[in-house]
């Protein structure tokens, strides 16, 4: 980074940075002011560590596919250990479990986990920030062929054709060993995978994600000064 105060969407998830682009106003205003207050905390060293809400669904759903776990069990225990999952947690394990059973009907392959870790960071020159690609399921089918998996976790606002095409640019961007045509983005709310096989990029991608990021910096940097 430069010289300039490092802001919380400085250096960000790709998932978070999709929901930001396409909340509504209103929506935008209230998770970046939660963002500040946490920005605040983190620089005052006062804020309790409570960890990201959606992992450790994401890591009882790679064990469900890995065969190492079920699901709904493990959902069911999260619950049990947490009642502020009581709402989400269902749903997204009802999205992922669709999606993955219709997913092994149509493929009807064999395939095994990837064995190294596939993350890498994004660096945002235009706007000295960083964009995080992690969490990724990715699977080698026994064609030869791989699947990348980025999960979308947002109940609203959904993922639609032009967010998806900017995070498979920013995927493919990224994650410098993996085929664009392997790349997907899934929404797990939706049980719905994206790819360029039904959303192709259209060579804007990067356009719109430098203004719509910008946007989101400016509107932070704004809404900042109102807590000094």
């Amino acid at each position: 980074m430069s010289g300039r105060r490092c802001m919380a969407v400085d250096i960000i998830g790709l998932g978070k940075l999709l929901r930001l682009f396409y909340m509504t106003p209103r929506q935008l205003t209230t998770a970046l002011r939660s963002d500040i207050r946490i920005d605040i905390a983190r620089s005052a060293g006062t804020q309790a560590s409570g960890g990201d809400f959606y992992s450790p669904f994401w890591s009882d759903a790679k064990n469900h596919v890995a065969g190492l776990s079920n699901l709904h069990v493990e959902t069911e225990g999260r619950i049990a250990r947490n009642p502020r999952r009581q709402r989400l947690y269902p749903l997204l394990e009802q999205g992922f479990l669709q999606w993955w059973n219709e997913n092994r009907r149509w493929t009807n392959q064999e395939f095994e986990f990837l064995p190294n870790s596939v993350k890498g960071r994004y660096q945002v020159s235009e706007l000295d920030a960083v964009v995080k690609v992690a969490n990724i399921l990715g699977l080698r089918i026994d064609d030869g062929t791989n699947r990348i998996f980025y999960p979308y976790f947002s109940e609203d606002p959904r993922l639609h054709d032009e967010g998806a095409r900017i995070g498979l640019w920013l995927l493919n961007s990224t994650l410098s060993n993996c085929m664009l045509d392997d790349l997907r983005i899934l929404d797990i709310f939706r049980a719905h995978s994206f790819s360029i096989l039904e959303h192709p990029l259209r060579g804007n991608e990067e356009e719109l994600f430098i203004s719509k990021y910008q946007d989101i910096l400016d509107r932070w940097a704004a809404l900042r000064e109102e807590y000094s």
